[in-house]
């Protein structure tokens, strides 16, 4: 997989408080896989690399609005949210008390993601971008690779995953730039999630390969 910025993007998933914040009501179940993977550094570290060789970002946002509470149906871990008020937001034009809530973004990402470059598509209201307009954002910008990353490793990033590579988009997963769940009955997702990556993906690349290729394209 060449990594080019012409038709190569960066695509973080989650970049929010509650899955990366010690505020975070998911805290507790992703604090030992972010700390292992020095997931928040490297994160950074690909937003640098990205803004600095021109590579485009998109953000892939998760949200619930009180409507869907309204939902019939729900698994497990959508359950625990719903009931958390995790990723919670007061409506869909409403941005009362979005600021520094679990919602919002992680305050270090902010120059990144607020620098009215970077594209912040619809929320996925499930793990998937199935329900949200990233596919339709990529493709009108002849975007057909992506490096991806972000939150939680098993669910919304290994989801995004699976659709990208189902639409014809070829990825490389970082794998030091994301991190999962440490659940004490549903067990280690991060482990999960890295069998799956090897797979699936065109590539699985340490946050230093990445940067190294983005550099390398841009001399």
């Amino acid at each position: 997989m060449q990594i080019h910025p012409e038709d190569t993007a960066v695509v973080f998933i989650d970049p929010q408080n509650d899955v990366l914040s010690e505020k975070g009501l998911s805290w507790p179940l992703v604090r030992e896989s972010l700390q292992e993977n020095n997931t928040i550094e490297n994160m950074e570290l690909i937003f640098k690399a990205a803004k600095g060789f021109d590579f485009e970002v998109f953000i892939s946002p998760h949200y619930f609005y009180p409507t869907d509470k309204g939902w019939k149906f729900n698994g497990p871990l959508e359950t625990d949210e719903a009931n958390s008020g995790l990723f919670a937001r007061k409506g869909v034009l409403n941005l009362d008390g979005l600021e520094g809530s679990g919602a919002d973004w992680l305050e270090r990402f902010k120059p990144y993601i607020e620098d009215g470059k970077t594209i912040v598509v619809a929320p996925h209201r499930v793990w998937g971008p199935e329900s949200n307009d990233l596919v339709l954002q990529l493709r009108k910008r002849k975007i057909s690779k992506v490096i991806l990353g972000g939150m939680l490793a098993n669910m919304c990033v290994e989801s995004h995953l699976r659709e990208l590579l189902e639409q014809g988009f070829e990825v490389a997963v970082v794998k030091d730039a994301t991190a999962g769940p440490k659940h004490p009955e549903w067990g280690y997702g991060y482990t999960a999630a890295l069998i799956n990556y090897a797979f699936l993906a065109h590539a699985v690349l340490t946050t230093d390969e990445v940067v190294k290729a983005m550099q390398k394209d841009s001399q």
